[in-house]
């Protein structure tokens, strides 16, 4: 059966989230150099060096890729901009969104906002527009990170999980969703973008499979 619920509601009946689950994420695999310039600079921090760096936690695209030298920008400049009708938008909670899944535990579209709500009274998110994106804390000991995990094969639960784990005890005061219009995206443009910010096995966010 689809699921579908008011986050404005959601958040008030579920309990404190303290972390994503990452061992839950549905088809893992291992993405390491599938795109370049993940490959030769590397985003992702593994052992000792998990919780630490410039990109331990996303508060939105530009910020997050200003590290990068002007070279990279040069060589790779589509993975500086959001594909074509994709959008991300940074959220309090609750988010006043009613997301339904697409199939059956496989992804997820809003199918309306609660009126009066911070997404309807933002006035960017639409009916119709699917998550393909979205900001999660992960933590490994005494030590976190928030990143943007691709969600467009979540399910209704596992979107629940991740948007649960943006507390502001880890210094989250929004979540940041990033969504696609449909009609205004190309789903395989947006998807081969998305391939940068695949977590690889070999951290904590990912389990190999």
């Amino acid at each position: 059966m689809m699921k579908s619920l008011s986050f404005a509601l959601l958040v008030s009946l579920l309990p404190a989230v303290s972390a994503f689950s990452s061992s839950s994420i549905p088809n893992s695999r291992a993405v390491g150099t599938s795109t370049a310039l993940g490959a030769v600079n590397g985003i992702w921090n593994t052992a000792n060096d998990f919780g630490k760096g410039k990109f331990r936690f996303y508060d939105g695209l530009d910020s997050y890729m200003n590290p990068f030298p002007d070279e990279d920008r040069e060589l790779y400049p589509e993975m500086f901009k959001l594909p074509k009708g994709t959008y991300e938008v940074p959220l309090s909670k609750p988010c006043g969104i009613v997301f339904e899944e697409i199939e059956a535990n496989c992804g997820v579209y809003v199918a309306d906002l609660v009126e009066g709500g911070n997404a309807d009274s933002q006035g960017v998110v639409q009916k119709g527009d699917v998550l393909v994106g979205t900001t999660a804390v992960q933590i490994a000991g005494a030590k976190w990170e928030r990143r943007l995990i691709p969600a467009r094969k979540f399910g209704f639960d596992l979107v629940v999980d991740a948007i649960g784990s943006n507390d502001i005890k880890w210094g989250c005061n929004n979540v940041i969703m990033m969504f696609e219009r449909p009609g205004e995206a190309d789903s395989e443009e947006v998807d081969k973008f998305l391939e940068f910010f695949e977590p690889p096995a070999d951290t904590p966010w990912k389990l190999p499979v």
